[in-house]
């Protein structure tokens, strides 16, 4: 089997993580909907313009509605199917018929129950009204931060994507090259590391611009920095990193504010391993980047990826997370001023083992 395909003895372990949780908190069952979520338990994965919802009941039973009846095997035990379309139109109504499918299936083994719920779904259990609900939203996330070892092949194979992506950036930034070019030149090199379609795209594709969607009339001119922060995912699962190219060779300033930045990476691959405070990490890294002569930094250090761009932990000062063995992160340092032509952000991936962090992205980080 390749390592890229379903894991169902993986799924199978997250239920049961899952399940344990259940246990502490007295459910008899928990439902979610979130696309994530779904995916995470059963292994799944549905397009992003169908609902699929899933149930899991204390004594191990999971339900999935769904709009078909998955293509693969998946690690479920029971399919309850809806009408995502009519006539090959595709409802506005999924939601509410998915979700009417899924309780339809599961309610004689929940009906009076104590229920885990995303807040999201909340609405199918208020009718409900002999029903517990809990919210267990925050727990999914939660336990979505430690990343199994089939989770881990495909960010690696999503960031294996962004390393091609780089290497063709090199070879065509130069003056005069439209930022529509070069995000149409760096999404084929991604498809063809893939061999199929991606499934999410991102982020940053402007030249002398902190960040944005390409624009057709720009081109990249001489002394430029170009900012391209890539997050292509591969069957669900996110990379998410950056590099800035210089259009010309770099200026001495730009030079001098890339050390900079290469001093918080020293720091954070010195620094981070479980227990590890993030929001201390964040100021550890503030701090180092007050001190260049020229550039301000004032965004997010980084945070966690996984089926969902942006995930715990957040190496961020409005959180207060801390760093757990498995969890997959960026560090995203950067420096911003007319000076540099816009600015600079080099962002790195990294797995947290248990007595420091592995390096995922291996390939340049020069101007």
């Amino acid at each position: 089997m390749s390592v890229y395909e379903i894991d169902l003895s993986a799924c199978r372990g997250r239920q049961q993580r899952l399940l344990e949780r259940m246990r502490e908190l007295k459910l008899d069952a928990v439902i979610v909907t979130k696309a994530e979520n779904v995916h995470w338990l059963g292994g799944q994965r549905f397009g992003w313009f169908f609902q699929a919802g899933a149930a899991l009941r204390a004594d191990g039973h999971l339900t999935i509605a769904a709009p078909a009846k998955p293509p693969v095997e998946a690690a479920v035990d029971e399919v309850v199917t809806y009408e995502a379309q009519w006539h090959a139109t595709l409802r506005n109504d999924q939601w509410q018929t998915c979700m009417k499918a899924l309780y339809d299936a599961i309610r004689k083994d929940v009906e009076g129950r104590r229920i885990g719920i995303e807040y999201s779904t909340k609405g199918i259990c208020e009718t409900e009204t002999s029903n517990q609900v809990v919210d267990i939203e925050p727990l999914m996330y939660e336990l979505r931060r430690k990343k199994e070892a089939d989770e881990l092949a495909r960010i690696k194979k999503a960031i294996a994507g962004t390393e091609k992506m780089y290497e063709r950036a090199r070879e065509i930034i130069r003056p005069g090259v439209t930022e529509i070019e070069v995000f149409n030149e760096l999404q084929a090199a991604a498809v063809r590391e893939f061999g199929e379609m991606l499934t999410g795209t991102g982020n940053d594709y402007q030249c002398g611009s902190r960040g944005g969607p390409p624009r057709n009339d720009r081109s990249a001119e001489a002394g430029e920095l170009y900012i391209l922060d890539l997050g292509p995912a591969f069957r669900g699962y996110f990379a998410d990193n950056c590099r800035t190219i210089a259009v010309t060779e770099p200026s001495d300033a730009q030079q001098e504010a890339w050390s900079y930045v290469m001093k918080v990476f020293d720091h954070v691959e010195a620094t981070v391993k479980p227990g590890k405070n993030a929001k201390e990490l964040f100021e550890e890294a503030q701090a180092i980047l007050d001190e260049a002569p020229v550039g301000v930094f004032n965004h997010h250090l980084g945070h966690g990826i996984g089926l969902f761009p942006h995930e715990a932990p957040h190496l961020n000062p409005n959180w207060n997370d801390t760093f757990e063995e498995g969890e997959v992160f960026t560090a995203e340092p950067g420096l911003y001023a007319p000076e540099l032509k816009a600015g600079m952000r080099i962002e790195n991936n990294y797995v947290v083992t248990a007595d420091g962090v592995e390096k995922l992205t291996l390939f340049p980080l020069e101007l």
